[in-house]
């Protein structure tokens, strides 16, 4: 089980709104821009704590490295941290199609690359869409598929999670 501040169903639902608006203004600042938008997938109530902060950083490390190899410019980068998530969102200038790429290899070359959430979107605010789902973190079927229908409990997830983190941040 993580360990860190519970939060509820309307922090999150309020944290939503707030990162939409940020992708809204951040659109607006920079017309014509490709969003990045990145966090953790991390089910349960415990969004953040400090060994998921210290992955936070190195996946935003590991973003900024393949943008910067890429040669694309970062416009703009905007961090938010909260009991509801680490965020970034980041301004870029390029196509989005290619970005996604990039940032799908990172997702998955990465050692904990499967609790990346980055979505990339395009000047119209469009999220783009992964060319392969994404497997569940326990049994390998396509996630989506898992967690509709709840087939794993979040105990379960969280203490796979902690494993994970575990065995990443102390090697």
């Amino acid at each position: 089980m993580l360990i860190g501040t519970p939060v509820e169903l309307p922090d999150m639902l309020m944290a939503r709104e707030a990162r939409a608006a940020a992708q809204q203004d951040c659109q607006k600042t920079h017309p014509g821009c490709t969003l990045l938008s990145f966090g953790l997938n991390i089910p349960g109530p415990v969004k953040t704590n400090d060994d998921l902060r210290r992955l936070f950083a190195d996946g935003l490390h590991a973003i900024e490295e393949r943008l910067h190899e890429g040669g694309w410019t970062i416009l703009e980068q905007r961090e938010h941290h909260a009991p509801t998530g680490d965020e970034c969102l980041i301004a870029i200038e390029g196509k989005p199609a290619a970005i996604k790429k990039e940032m799908t290899a990172l997702e998955e070359a990465h050692p904990l690359g499967r609790l990346f959430d980055i979505d990339v979107l395009d000047a119209a605010g469009h999220k783009l869409s992964r060319p392969t789902p994404r497997r569940c973190l326990l049994c390998g079927e396509q996630a989506q598929v898992c967690a509709r229908s709840r087939r794993h409990s979040v105990e379960d997830l969280t203490s796979r999670i902690q494993e994970m983190l575990l065995e990443y941040l102390h090697k």
